[in-house]
């Protein structure tokens, strides 16, 4: 079984139900999905781009992304309707605790001058969202191949009713917050 969803079952649950009084156990907020995209700019120019960055983000995700097409055509960035210009992965079920095993455990400790994660980036209905500078923090990337530097967007998804509650389920999850102290793990 996947650690985090064993972690999940054996010590989230009872944490989350001592601290927020839930009176069934379904009713504990949970993890239903994680969203990585990249939006790739440079393709416009050449599909090259595209093509890297979805061989990257394939290998982070374990998953073939979804090319995303512009939806306007914006004369100042050189986008036409039409244009792919991003790409996004949607994990559910063991990847997504696989992915957020390596992101919190792996990748989160090797960005640079990292200080916590901005623990106001919460949508008010429990979703998180955060950003990555560079695809290299993975340790699936090899940063002596990487053609170009290309960011990402995570966006973890909850059932969570409040942000209160969601942060604490990230929290116990390990995700590091800003000005938070950190939940032990084993």
């Amino acid at each position: 079984m996947v650690r985090l969803k064993e972690l999940y079952k054996s010590k989230i649950v009872p944490e989350l139900t001592k601290e927020f009084s839930y009176k069934n156990p379904m009713a504990v907020p949970q993890m239903k999905k994680v969203v990585i995209s990249m939006g790739v700019g440079r393709a416009t120019q050449d599909k090259k781009f595209l093509e890297l960055a979805k061989k990257d983000l394939m290998m982070i995700t374990g998953q073939m992304p979804l090319v995303c097409k512009a939806k306007k055509s914006v004369s100042n960035f050189k986008v036409r309707e039409g244009v792919e210009t991003g790409l996004k992965v949607t994990v559910r079920g063991v990847r997504m605790y696989e992915f957020m095993d390596r992101l919190v455990s792996l990748a989160i400790p090797r960005v640079r001058d990292f200080r916590g994660l901005n623990s106001d980036s919460f949508d008010g209905r429990g979703n998180y969202s955060m950003g990555l500078a560079e695809q290299s923090v993975f340790p699936e990337i090899n940063p002596a191949k990487i053609e170009f530097q290309q960011g990402m967007n995570v966006t973890f998804v909850t059932t969570a009713k409040t942000d209160e509650e969601a942060r604490k389920l990230l929290q116990l999850f390990g995700m590091p917050f800003k000005g938070l102290t950190a939940v032990n793990q084993e």
